[in-house]
């Protein structure tokens, strides 16, 4: 019988606790439910907020059946909140907000990795954050996606806008940068502007287009995720790894004397300390304060 917990005053049953969803380490759901709770609840859902979720579901573990998800689950409670979003041919569907502990849990019960967009609820292709996801080809790694993230944060300065870090929780590295709101289009065609300008000036170390044979060795600057239907891996999710492996926000310093893979990979058991030591790095994406002005296009 599936026990009944009671989450902020909302009952939810929390199934199978004692399953192992990652047998490489032995961690079990009970641990990755205790890891949403009572580890990084704060921080991630400062930027789950106001956000439409997407959901990488893997119930049996990353070695099992893996599907992608944006429409709310059969069964979603009336409670979660759920809100409209663009759909193809002019339609609208709508997706799942997880904006307070309960509908976290509820989700992280499904067992998914949370994936965003860089727009918010209210206003959908309307970017609030630009994002780099750096994908190394290898036998190019991380320690080489941390110096084309170094020349990155160098240029987006030199325009006026901050930019912050995280790991993938796979093989790459993000840079988030928070913006004053502009439509998607503008925020894809200046961070595939950037992307050209990278290969130009590190042409040994930089891809901008996707085509695999262009990409051992060398990092690829990935622009797409921009576009207003896509989504990218929310900071402090968990991935579908072999380990439970998180999107992991870093400091500059530790990308700047990165030298080893090893060095930002970061398994849950890992993010309490970090938290307890840096705070929430990424918070300032969710202060207005903080927003950079798209330049004008050139």
């Amino acid at each position: 019988m599936t026990p009944i917990t009671e989450v902020a005053g909302r009952r939810l049953a929390l199934s199978n606790l004692d399953k192992v969803l990652y047998p490489a380490t032995g961690t079990t759901k009970g641990e990755v439910l205790h890891y949403y709770a009572a580890t990084v609840a704060g921080a991630l859902l400062t930027q789950l907020r106001d956000r439409p979720v997407s959901f990488l579901r893997y119930p049996d573990g990353p070695d099992g059946q893996r599907f992608f998800t944006k429409n709310p689950p059969p069964g979603t409670p009336s409670w979660v909140r759920t809100a409209p979003v663009p759909h193809h041919e002019d339609k609208q569907a709508r997706q799942v907000v997880v904006e307070d502990l309960p509908s976290l849990m509820w989700a992280a019960n499904l067992v998914v990795e949370f994936h965003t967009p860089q727009w918010r609820a209210g206003a959908p292709g309307i970017a609030d954050r630009m994002v780099f996801d750096l994908d190394p080809g290898a036998p190019a790694t991380v320690v080489e996606c941390c110096a084309v993230a170094l020349w990155l944060r160098e240029r987006l300065a030199a325009d006026g806008l901050c930019a912050y870090g995280k790991t993938s929780g796979s093989k790459g590295l993000h840079l988030l940068v928070p913006l004053e709101p502009a439509p998607s289009e503008r925020v894809s065609a200046y961070a595939k502007e950037l992307a050209v300008r990278a290969e130009q000036d590190l042409p040994g170390l930089v891809v901008h287009r996707m085509k695999r044979a262009l990409r051992p060795g060398k990092v690829f600057v990935d622009f797409s995720q921009n576009a207003a239907a896509k989504t990218t891996a929310t900071p402090y999710t968990l991935r579908a790894r072999p380990e439970p492996t998180v999107s992991a926000p870093v400091t500059w310093a530790e990308i700047e004397r990165c030298r080893t893979p090893g060095e930002l990979v970061f398994p849950l058991g890992a993010m309490g300390a970090r938290l307890e030591r840096y705070g929430d790095l990424l918070g300032p994406l969710a202060d207005p304060d903080r927003a950079g002005r798209l330049p004008a296009a050139r």
